[in-house]
């Protein structure tokens, strides 16, 4: 079986959406303006291009990533990987052609299949409704957080606010930044 990782950049009251300058959103682009950048916080984005076989996004970030990761240097060895996008509306005529393989699935039993088939881990960029539906259907098998110091109040958190029964996890790796960063990876643990 594939693990299935989920990776984001939230605040600490869990808040993930725009975090990169996206328009449209009050505190757009809180990871680069209110937190001074420290390069090794972000080792674990490099690392999980190396480790990843497969990118599992939502569409709205579908639509988001496939005009510029493409082309970013940033994001080189995910070009190569086969993607998947989980949508009910996306058409094979709306995917981009210069980003390699990509897949629609059509449902969360489609993603259950794909965590069995044979092959690396699976990554979960962006994507919060996509996050919160893996989460609860207990698809998720590990989280790597970046956790920033902010409190932002309204916007798209990573969990959904479900009443379900408690999901144990289990810290495995961890490191606090000068710049109040908090590096944490979780283990879903079954």
């Amino acid at each position: 079986m594939r693990t299935l990782i989920s990776t984001a950049f939230i605040s600490l009251d869990g808040v993930m959406e725009a975090p990169g300058g996206e328009p449209g959103y009050r505190n757009s682009g809180w990871t680069f303006k209110d937190v001074e950048f420290v390069p090794e916080a972000y080792e674990i984005k490099g690392r999980e291009q190396s480790e990843a076989a497969a990118i599992l996004m939502g569409r709205v970030s579908y639509e988001a990533f496939s005009p510029v990761w493409p082309d970013m240097v940033e994001f080189a060895e995910y070009k190569a990987m086969p993607k998947y996008v989980v949508s009910t509306t996306l058409a094979e005529g709306d995917l981009v052609s210069n980003w390699g393989e990509t897949t629609i699935l059509r449902s969360l039993d489609e993603v259950a299949a794909l965590k069995r088939t044979e092959g690396g881990p699976i990554i979960v960029h962006g994507s919060a409704s996509l996050n919160q539906s893996l989460s609860d259907a207990g698809l998720i098998d590990r989280y790597h957080l970046l956790v920033f110091p902010l409190l932002l109040g309204a916007g798209k958190r990573l969990f959904s606010a479900t009443d379900k029964d408690t999901q144990k996890l289990k810290l495995v790796e961890h490191e606090v930044y000068a710049n109040g960063l908090q590096k944490n990876v979780f283990d879903v643990v079954r």
